[in-house]
Parts: C-alpha cells; structure tokens; sequence
C-alpha cells in the first residue's frame, strides 16, 4: 500500500516510518543488532562513537530483523550499507564517516 505525500505523489509506507523514526529521535541508528548487542563489527564501532560523543539516547533499528525496511532505507539514503546514522533528523553516514566526524569532534558537536 502507497500514501500520497503532500505534492500529490505515492510514497512507500516504509519510507515513511524511516521518516517518521529518523525525525521522533535525536540520534538514531539503523544497524545489524541492537545499541546493546551489535551483531557487526561496524555497528558496534558506530554505537561506542555516538556514545562517546555524547549521545544521550540512542535509538537502534535492528535492519536483520526487518528485511523490508532496510531496502526502504537504502532507497532514502541512496546508501547501500549499514549502519547508517541519523542526527537531529539529518542522515550523517556510516561507520567510517561517523568516526571522522567524532576524530575532527564535529560529531560532539551536532550532539
């Protein structure tokens, strides 16, 4: 099923809880596993920077579990991988970016 977006034109219903979660929290991240158990190496990598940089809640989107929605996230992003990071409804990257950010301390502050 496809809802019509304010200029008149269908838009997938997965797209918009991508957009629905990514603009209802400060930091989220779509990722393999959970903030408290990633099932990556990249994904944990991302989860300790933003904790690092100050993320205070931290909202984790397990993609393995929901097939669906991470194709509805790369078609958003136009980025293949995960995790992928969202600040203050702003998509930043993935892992290495995140870590960039955090090493030049831009990441702290958008945080």
């Amino acid at each position: 099923m496809e809802m019509q977006n304010e200029t008149g034109t269908t838009k997938n219903p997965l797209i918009a809880k991508v957009e629905e979660i990514v603009k209802s929290n400060d930091v989220v991240i779509f990722m393999k596993g959970t903030p408290d158990f990633p099932a990556c190496g990249f994904s944990a990598r991302t989860v300790a920077t933003l904790r690092a940089a100050g993320a205070k809640s931290l909202k984790g989107i397990d993609v393995l579990s929901d097939d669906p929605l991470w194709g509805a996230l790369e078609e958003h992003t136009q980025w293949p991988t995960v995790p992928q990071v969202f600040i203050k409804g702003q998509f930043i990257g993935g892992c290495d970016i995140t870590v960039e950010m955090f090493e030049s301390g831009e990441l702290q502050k958008l945080m």
